[in-house]
């Protein structure tokens, strides 16, 4: 199936779904035929419509589950990884394949068997929770992965405790077997953020500074002491970088988080309430405190991890080899206030009910005890 819009329409929408940062970007090499693996989830749309506003032949292949209104031509191949239908990428050649969804090693295999060495560099969708150690900082791209035991291709679930990063550490091996390691770039990323996030681990934050649902209280419950590192990346950074990879046939392997300088707690949340128009009060709690009362980090507070101990290392990777690779960072405040507007787009069902961080009732409760006098 092709959708398409008018050259006018296209031209205007494309530009739109550029963000100024991004329009300084060296123009490609050349138009290639790109093939993305899945294509309509998280960073999927963003790296199509990018691509095609830099003059790709876009195909995407999944499921059809998730129709997308495209601001251009765009070929959609439909076929189940799940059940080794592949049969519609035989046959045929692109330039270069983005690969977003795996988390199995058999969909990377079953992929380089039914392209058949008809695709020029492949560009492999990982994650940092690939990493066995996450207490030493400042680890760059050799890092030691996680292992998986077993046969890590008869694996068909990945929801076991670890099961996800070692099926990941998997599959980018597979990947270099089967594609050859001068082909394939591996993209692992941090915590990606921004609009379309339906996990909600970063959307907390700008909703909750701005109070989008009228419903916390003045005080905001902070994580720490505003000291621990933090790092993200936005996913139209990452679809953006990603693409660009591609045109550059680039191979290696990448931390794929920002910013570019160290970022703070502390700073990431006047970020984020720059971006929303905020200037929240708010109440650092230290670790130990938040612990205690089985406060989770990431979840109840998203983003955040403690920055000591077995979290040390997590948010301080070290991202040279990314930033000489040309990833570059919208501004945070940009990311807070387009997360924030699209999160009111949606119906107030769904914004009443986040997926990460804390109620306003559980915050209120330990506001309170945080605020108590101390008992001597």
């Amino acid at each position: 199936m092709v959708r398409t819009l008018s050259r006018r329409a296209f031209a205007a929408v494309a530009l739109a779904a550029v963000p100024l940062h991004a329009r300084a970007a060296p123009p490609p090499p050349r138009p290639m035929r790109l093939l993305i693996l899945g294509g309509t989830g998280f960073i999927g749309p963003h790296q199509v419509r990018y691509a095609l506003s830099r003059g790709h032949k876009v195909t995407v292949f999944n499921r059809g589950r998730r129709p997308q209104d495209w601001p251009g031509e765009v070929e959609e191949l439909t076929g189940d990884r799940n059940a080794g239908d592949l049969s519609a990428l035989k046959g045929r050649t692109w330039d270069a394949c983005i690969d977003n969804p795996t988390t199995l090693p058999f969909w990377v295999r079953d992929a380089a068997e039914a392209l058949d060495g008809n695709v020029a560099h492949y560009l492999f969708v990982s994650t940092m929770s690939v990493y066995a150690d996450n207490a030493t900082p400042g680890q760059d791209e050799a890092g030691p992965l996680l292992t998986y035991d077993g046969d890590p291709l008869a694996a068909r679930d990945a929801s076991a405790p670890m099961a996800y990063g070692r099926l990941k550490a998997a599959s980018e091996a597979e990947a270099r077997r089967r594609f050859g390691a001068g082909k394939v770039a591996i993209v692992r990323p941090g915590l990606i953020v921004g609009p379309g996030d339906e996990t909600d681990r970063f959307t907390y934050w700008p909703a909750r500074l701005a109070d989008a649902r009228q419903a916390w209280g003045p005080r905001v419950l902070a994580p720490g002491d505003g000291a621990d590192p933090v790092m993200l990346i936005d996913a139209r950074d990452l679809a953006e970088w990603t693409v660009r990879l591609a045109e550059a046939r680039t191979a290696g392997v990448f931390n794929a988080a920002g910013p570019d300088r160290p970022l703070s707690m502390k700073a990431f949340l006047a970020g984020v309430a720059e971006g929303v128009g905020a200037r929240p009060d708010l109440a650092w709690a230290p670790a130990g405190w938040l612990a205690e009362r089985k406060v989770a980090y990431w979840s109840d507070m998203p983003v955040w991890l403690p920055g000591e101990g077995p979290t040390a290392g997590f948010h301080r990777r070290d991202i040279r080899a990314t930033l000489a690779a040309g990833l570059t960072f919208r501004p945070l405040p940009v990311t807070a206030k387009d997360t924030l507007a699209w999160f009111r787009a949606l119906p107030a069902e769904r914004q009443g009910r986040l997926k990460a961080g804390l109620t306003p009732d559980r915050e209120a409760r330990l506001l309170a005890e945080l605020s108590a006098p101390t008992q001597g």
